[in-house]
């Protein structure tokens, strides 16, 4: 129950300087989850996301989140809540609003761009590069404290619109080979 306060006080101020003191406590993962509850809540997406209300988060990969992850399960985005997927290769990416590739599929990363490409699923990772390859969001640690990265010109291929506040907090980064 600790674990779960100081992840649900850490969603609470995730840009703030109390992000700093709390990482230190949380796990790099439950940090990364707070991030990713955060981000969504900057994300315009073209429509509705489908499913009854629901916000479907996949893990494509290994999931590294572990049990860190759990605090998102059935938590407000808006008037949807969330709802956590484990997924692989072959299942349909395309239902998925939010797409965690884990750094385990990283070899997969074409192919799962191929796949979802046009639809309007926002793509994260925290694995090196993955933003210059097309994935939207990038995780890196700096200063041993959770930072993030932009790709914004791979959002808006996918429809994607993401919020001046979000633009202002992440490192906008340019995609090698012009996104193609």
């Amino acid at each position: 129950m600790a674990g779960m306060a100081r992840t649900l006080l850490l969603i609470l101020c995730m840009a703030s300087p109390c992000t700093q003191a709390l990482a230190a406590q949380a796990s790099e993962y439950a940090v990364k989850a707070a991030f990713i509850h955060n981000i969504a809540k900057f994300v315009e997406w073209p429509k509705q996301p489908a499913g009854g209300g629901k916000l479907r988060l996949c893990i494509l990969g290994k999931d590294p989140f572990g049990e860190d992850i759990a605090v998102l399960r059935g938590k407000p985005v808006g008037r949807m809540e969330w709802e956590v997927w484990p997924v692989g290769l072959t299942a349909d990416i395309k239902s998925c609003q939010v797409l965690f590739i884990a750094a385990s599929a990283q070899g997969g990363l074409g192919q799962v761009r191929q796949r979802i490409n046009g639809s309007p699923v926002l793509t994260v990772g925290d694995t090196r590069g993955f933003a210059e390859q097309g994935v939207m969001i990038n995780f890196y640690l700096e200063d041993n404290k959770v930072r993030f990265e932009i790709n914004r010109e791979a959002a808006a291929r996918a429809g994607l619109r993401i919020g001046s506040q979000l633009l202002r907090l992440g490192r906008i980064v340019a995609e090698q080979g012009g996104g193609k």
